[in-house]
């Protein structure tokens, strides 16, 4: 492996704040295991193997990586968040996996050329203002044959019910607009494309927000926000938290955002 020099973490707090909602939503809902499991099952690691691991948060998917390479491979996590990265260094260690992670960001991986056989990225394009580099930085460190699955959201396929429709689609409109990249998930085929990969396959999956929890921490921020801005009045803005809990308590609440998922390889050489 080559060597690597730790660089700054790029997130801010705001773009944190929305991760750990989002975070929220997508984690442990159906869809969000369903892709998961496609994304596993498309990089299709084997032993001996070079997984990457782009924004590893707590560190789940390299452990599981490592568990798939083997001895013989490596597994290694990059996150720009220091508290992230404390967090997934002692699972490791409490785990005794043989995952690594180190400091560093989708900007500027800290490995060489042509370093992994494979490479996870998962809903970090959306906080990003230069996904373009972010793409290209992906296709620089797979090897020629490599493959490589990125995953996010698509935050204007978001579905917010029920309500005043209108004021549940200025919420809409302000979740997009407060996210630095909010059209992300259907923008993936492009970029990866734009860098030379090849593009094997497109998979999504409707994220579904459980039913029991009313508007979610997402919702109650995003339209506090709104109010904020003048965008919805504290009194649409109440109303709409009422309805959706009304709806809860009912059973008649839907609360989704569409996750894609873009399972690329990089063309071996030839001549």
């Amino acid at each position: 492996m080559t060597d690597y020099t730790p660089r700054p973490a790029r997130f801010d707090q705001a773009a944190r704040d929305q991760l750990i909602d989002a975070h929220d939503l997508e984690v442990t809902q159906p869809g969000m295991r369903a892709l998961g499991s496609w994304s596993h099952a498309a990089l299709a690691l084997r032993p001996g193997e070079n997984a990457l691991d782009i924004g590893s948060g707590t560190g789940s998917e390299v452990i599981t990586f490592a568990e798939e390479v083997g001895p013989h491979g490596t597994a290694i996590g990059v996150e720009p968040d220091p508290n992230l990265l404390a967090s997934a260094q002692r699972r490791a260690v409490e785990s005794g996996s043989s995952a690594r992670f180190v400091s560093g960001d989708a900007y500027g991986l800290p490995f060489g050329a042509d370093t992994f056989d494979a490479v996870l990225c998962e809903r970090v394009f959306q906080h990003l203002t230069a996904p373009a580099r972010a793409a290209a930085e992906i296709a620089r460190v797979l090897r020629p044959g490599g493959r490589a699955v990125v995953v996010d959201c698509d935050w204007a396929t978001a579905i917010v019910h029920p309500g005043n429709p209108r004021v549940a689609s200025t919420v809409i409109d302000t979740l997009i607009s407060a996210t630095t990249n909010p059209l992300s998930g259907r923008r993936l085929a492009g970029l990866l494309s734009g860098t030379g990969l090849v593009v094997d396959e497109i998979g999504s999956h409707a994220l579904v927000q459980d039913r029991t929890v009313g508007a979610g921490a997402l919702v109650r921020r995003i339209a506090d926000l709104a109010a904020l801005r003048g965008a919805i009045t504290p009194t649409e803005r109440d109303q709409l938290l009422a309805d959706l809990q009304a709806g809860a308590d009912r059973g008649d609440i839907h609360i989704s955002v569409t996750l894609f998922g873009a399972l690329v390889r990089k063309p071996t050489r030839t001549g």
